[in-house]
């Protein structure tokens, strides 16, 4: 079934000349799965090009507002395209409302998996902009959207990794270094899943699951982030 995204269109302040690249950038492999028949192909090539544009214009962007060091403007990059950050930004436009999924996918609206079903929707969504709208309107969309969020990456200092950003609160507010303990590993050697705690001395602070011990304990100091306030 098509779907009616002239609300998207205002929300946006933009109108796409070729609906049909519109609607390629919210369909999900997945989809095409399902209904062999739709007239649209999947968003992983307009998700390709999208990803080398929003690159660029936030490089770009940075080179010329900052003078900072390339390590430290390529951390606040690196905070702004992540697929978290993307996801949320595409949820508050609500992109959700407009992708073409599986039943599946479609019932699995938390977790990783919908976080880079989303990022690669606001990725694809740029991709197609760009090739029928030029690179200003693009420019402006992702000023607007995404480079607008560098003052909070900033502030929560978010281009400092989970990790580090929880060791250096740890020993400032508690004067304490966190220690990480694998609390479970479930599957198969090849597809394992661990489930890690950080600890501040005895407490259990937060626990995260992960497909590796460095991704679980990534996942278990944001969670102590949050958990404490930090």
């Amino acid at each position: 079934m098509q779907k009616d995204f002239s609300k998207l269109e205002e929300k946006l302040g933009v109108s796409f000349r070729d609906k049909a690249l519109l609607t390629q950038a919210f369909v999900h492999r997945s989809y095409l799965n399902e209904h062999p028949s739709f007239p649209f192909g999947h968003n992983e090539r307009l998700e390709f090009l999208g990803d080398a544009v929003l690159e660029l214009v936030v490089t770009e962007y940075l080179y010329n507002h900052y003078p900072n060091p390339e390590g430290e403007l390529t951390n606040w990059r690196a905070a702004l395209v992540n697929a978290k950050m993307l996801s949320d930004i595409a949820s508050g436009l609500d992109l959700g409302e407009y992708l073409y999924l599986s039943h599946g996918e479609a019932k699995d609206s938390r977790g990783k998996a919908r976080q880079y079903i989303l990022a690669n929707a606001i990725e694809a969504l740029i991709g197609a902009m760009y090739l029928d709208l030029g690179t200003e309107p693009t420019r402006e969309f992702i000023l607007q959207n995404v480079l607008s969020r560098l003052p909070y990456v900033l502030e929560h200092r978010l281009q400092v990794d989970p990790k580090s950003r929880f060791q250096e609160c740890a020993q400032e507010l508690a004067g304490v270094t966190p220690t990480y303990r694998v609390l479970e590993e479930k599957g198969p050697d090849h597809a394992k899943d661990f489930t890690i705690g950080v600890y501040l001395g005895d407490e259990l602070v937060a626990t995260g699951i992960g497909t590796s011990k460095q991704e679980a304990q990534i996942a278990a100091a944001q969670r102590g982030l949050e958990a404490k306030g930090w």
